[in-house]
């Protein structure tokens, strides 16, 4: 029999692929979701879906139930596209993004909700911005404050299946998208990229980026069953960056 499952929506992304990793590492199956299916292995099924519709939602559906074992974990991972700035978004792009990600971990829930059981884990991944507002990330900001709060909403629904939901919220990580985009907000302010990966990292008292490997040691610790206690919380990650006591 397949050992336990875990899913993980956008496993082909730099975080997505480390909490991969770490998931396999802890003995779990990994489903493993992307557009573009990512290899299939002993340890790993790879499955393209799209999360953002019903149709991806179904292929999930039917690769976890061709696996016939129970699911441990689901993550929703999925990043988000460049959207711009608060100055020069679309507004469209906010309904967008959040279809993406608040939408898709909906979806991701109900794919897979027959076989979550006492103990299984609903993970998302949100991020800074969520609590700490900034116009340059606008979209990022309003989704995943939306995020947080479905988060709250399925830990309320679930938990007296003893199933809990988690949001995981990481600070700037040392990524190649962060890359990408500080280097569109030096473009936009006419300075060097590395001045603006220098202001982001003294956001930190550490004056640093949290890493993928850290971002996936958080999400691996919550199969413990001492991780109960976090339903329904949300775990920042910012390594000191954010301002506010909530």
């Amino acid at each position: 029999m397949t050992a336990e499952l875990a899913v993980v929506v956008g496993a082909s992304g730099t975080l997505g692929g480390a909490i991969t990793d770490a998931l396999r590492t802890a003995g779990l199956h990994v489903v493993a979701v992307a557009r573009t299916a990512p290899p299939s292995t002993e340890t790993t099924t790879g499955v393209a879906a799209d999360v953002g519709t019903a149709d991806g939602a179904g292929a999930i559906t039917a690769a976890v139930t061709a696996l016939g074992a129970p699911v441990r974990m689901i993550v929703q991972a999925a990043g988000l596209p460049p959207t711009g700035p608060l100055a020069s978004i679309d507004p469209d792009a906010l309904g967008t993004t959040v279809a993406l990600k608040v939408g898709g971990l909906l979806r991701l829930v109900r794919a897979v909700d027959s076989v979550l059981g006492a103990g299984s884990r609903i993970v998302a991944l949100g991020g800074h911005f969520g609590s700490e507002p900034s116009p340059d990330a606008c979209a990022a900001g309003v989704t995943n404050a939306a995020l947080a709060n479905l988060v709250r909403q399925l830990a309320a629904v679930y938990g007296p299946r003893g199933i809990t939901a988690h949001l995981v919220a990481p600070g700037p990580v040392d990524t190649p998208r962060m890359r990408g985009l500080a280097a569109a907000a030096a473009e936009r302010r006419g300075i060097a990229v590395d001045e603006v990966l220098a202001e982001r990292a003294a956001e930190s008292p550490l004056g640093r980026f949290v890493t993928p490997a850290e971002v996936a040691w958080t999400v691996a610790t919550l199969l413990a069953p001492e991780a109960d206690a976090l339903h329904g919380a949300t775990l920042a990650l910012d390594a000191g960056a954010r301002h506010g006591l909530f």
